[in-house]
């Protein structure tokens, strides 16, 4: 059996194959990376184009989703995760983080879907929804039930200015709050429709069943919306500064480290990570997650050596770089020395050549997402 063949696959696989996608390996799943080759493709900076300008639907359902059930289910969340799931009601969405107990790094970033105070659910990233699932499963007390249910939904994630407009065709709820969501039916289907995305567009994310996906998808696409792959999504969510765990963040990062610290409930008595969190914010960041603009026509790549003179010793790494397609420059994140202020010139190894970027603060691109 190839590699390839051994990667798992969203329901949507066979669609993305008849539209000639590119597929690659994300996470474990064989997803599309582009759709250049289709005659209705755009190709990565088209499709990053058309999301900025207009509207596009990726599916992400490769992302995880983990139920979590039973009486106390919300407290146990909260007392588990780095966000405060009380300063959110019923019908709300919110982002947190899952961290290592005595180090406090960052296992994953996930949104939580709050149903009721015994019905949550979570969505990791694709390649440790098995490990916040088992950690959470371990940890859970007697009456509530953790269970992995990755491939019982899809997930499609319509993002763009004109992404109100594209659910309307399908007669589907648009308009609420950011990072709320609403449930709903289409064509006999249930869909739970989301004001959220990753892409810093006003957008929605569409939970449907998993065997639903398909029909969901190709009525979007009927509709004149195009598809998009991951490679755009990619530039879409670097140019906001959204941080991808595995290379911006990971178990060696800690919130703080990562600009993250807003969305730890500081105040809460407990979650995993709290103490060494608490002594590592008592002690002060030695590095920080920052971005990097291309001051010349370089491109940054991630693993990249950062120094503030060309051939002096580093002063960081390049986790995520790309070219901007909006910016039409160079861009990228970059864990660096916490000295290394804001407007800072440095120089990067690109490939055995010098490249010049300043030191900036994300996003490149203004944010639309309200």
């Amino acid at each position: 059996m190839s590699e390839i063949s051994a990667l798992q696959r969203s329901p949507l696989f066979e669609a993305h194959r008849a539209l000639g996608a590119k597929l690659a390996d994300f996470g474990g799943w064989e997803m599309p990376i582009d759709y250049a080759a289709s005659p209705s493709g755009l190709g990565v900076l088209a499709e990053h184009t058309a999301v900025r300008n207009a509207a596009g639907v990726f599916d992400v359902s490769h992302l995880g989703k983990v139920m979590v059930t039973g009486p106390g289910a919300a407290a146990f969340v909260d007392a588990c995760l780095t966000n405060s799931v009380s300063r959110i009601k019923p019908g709300q969405a919110q982002y947190t983080l899952c961290c290592d107990g005595a180090s406090g790094g960052i296992l994953d970033d996930l949104i939580v879907y709050l149903r009721a105070d015994d019905e949550l659910l979570l969505v990791p990233n694709a390649a440790n929804t098995a490990t916040v699932a088992r950690l959470l499963a371990e940890a859970a007390p007697p009456g509530v039930v953790v269970r992995d249910a990755h491939t019982e939904f899809a997930l499609l994630a319509v993002q763009g200015p004109d992404s109100d407009r594209a659910l309307e065709t399908l007669g589907l709820p648009v308009g609420h709050d950011y990072m709320s969501f609403v449930d709903a039916q289409w064509d006999s289907r249930p869909v739970t429709v989301c004001r959220s995305g990753y892409t810093g567009e006003r957008g929605y994310e569409l939970l449907v069943g998993w065997s639903d996906g398909p029909a969901v998808w190709e009525a979007l696409l009927a509709r004149g919306v195009p598809p998009c792959g991951l490679g755009a999504r990619d530039t879409l969510r670097t140019e906001m500064g959204y941080p991808l765990h595995g290379q911006d963040i990971s178990p060696r990062v800690t919130p703080m480290v990562a600009g993250l610290s807003w969305a730890v409930g500081w105040d809460k008595p407990t979650f995993w990570g709290r103490e060494a969190l608490l002594t590592a914010r008592a002690a002060g960041r030695a590095r920080r997650l920052t971005g990097l603009e291309a001051v010349d026509r370089s491109i940054p790549r991630p693993h990249m050596t950062v120094c503030q003179e060309p051939g002096e010793a580093s002063v960081g790494e390049v986790t995520s770089g790309t070219f901007s397609p909006t910016r039409r420059l160079g861009i990228g994140l970059a864990l660096l020395d916490a000295g290394i202020a804001d407007g800072t010139e440095v120089f990067v190894d690109v490939r055995g050549r010098v490249g010049r970027f300043r030191v900036v603060r994300p996003p490149f691109v203004p944010s639309h997402v309200r």
